[in-house]
């Protein structure tokens, strides 16, 4: 047996040697790494030739204006694609632009945004050709990927009728695409957070607008351009306002533009 082990011993180790009889070279598998390393080398030296204050502003900290919600595909550069520099834009980004109540991640994001850098706008961003939404129109299982996949396929569910009238493929695709980010947009609305930061600028005099503002976009990565979907807030909360509304309001809905009206909603009944 000692003489058989030592046979398949020196097959192995000459399996791994050359015709020369040599090991071949060792792979660098750092060679990526290091490559990115020295791009950002190159880039901190541009920079700086460019604007010497550029790191320096950047130290003094962040005041964006804008939440980013995206997708994490690869093909863009936010700050890039709205023309914002850094420490313009706060971001976060996952598989299809999702918004979970049970994602601690998305959700810390979402408060630090909101109650400390004091964001006025959330941006939900979809876009068409997305992974996730093409996944998650397959019946075919991905894995852990399922449960994820899963909030899309319920988006499917909520407009089975209007999805299912369309026939061409792509064509459903995208507009699942654009369903996905009018529900992610109300997935933001129902968050605490959101509905609070709401309540107290909309009653706020000196405050201009209520904030923070949701915005439901999208864009085609073959053209690069962002097109804004259409959002009925004011439709949208007279339905589900009695369901999802964590705050009582008189009339002017907090959800809403100031001076915007909804009928008035009866006291929330009360336990004796």
């Amino acid at each position: 047996m000692y003489a058989l082990g030592r046979l398949l011993w020196r097959a192995r180790a000459g399996s791994r040697r050359t015709v020369a009889g040599c090991r071949p070279p060792p792979v660098d598998a750092d060679h990526d790494l290091e490559e990115i390393l020295a791009n950002n080398k190159r880039w901190v030296a541009a920079t700086n030739a460019a604007d010497p204050t550029f790191f320096p502003k950047l130290a003094e900290g962040q005041s964006p204006q804008f939440l980013y919600v995206g997708c994490s595909d690869s093909r863009l550069v936010p700050n890039d694609m709205l023309g914002l520099g850094l420490g313009n834009l706060f971001v976060h980004r996952n598989v299809a632009n999702l918004v979970v109540a049970s994602d601690l991640n998305f959700l810390s994001v979402l408060t630090y945004a909101v109650e400390h850098l004091d964001v006025k706008h959330v941006l939900v961003t979809g876009h068409y050709d997305c992974g996730g939404v093409r996944a998650a129109m397959k019946n075919r299982g991905l894995g852990v990927l399922d449960g994820w996949l899963t909030n899309i396929r319920d988006v499917s569910r909520l407009h089975k009728a209007e999805l299912e009238a369309i026939d061409d493929f792509e064509q459903r695709h995208r507009r699942l695409v654009e369903l996905n980010v009018v529900e992610q947009c109300l997935n933001v609305y129902k968050t605490a957070v959101v509905q609070r930061k709401r309540l107290e600028t909309h009653g706020d005099p000196d405050v201009a607008f209520a904030y923070p503002r949701i915005h439901g976009l999208v864009f085609d990565p073959a053209e690069g351009i962002l097109k804004k979907l259409p959002i009925d807030y004011t439709e949208q909360i007279a339905e589900l306002g009695a369901i999802y509304d964590l705050f009582d309001w008189d009339q002017d809905h907090y959800m809403l533009r100031k001076a915007s009206r909804l009928p008035s909603r009866p006291p929330r009944a009360t336990k004796e």
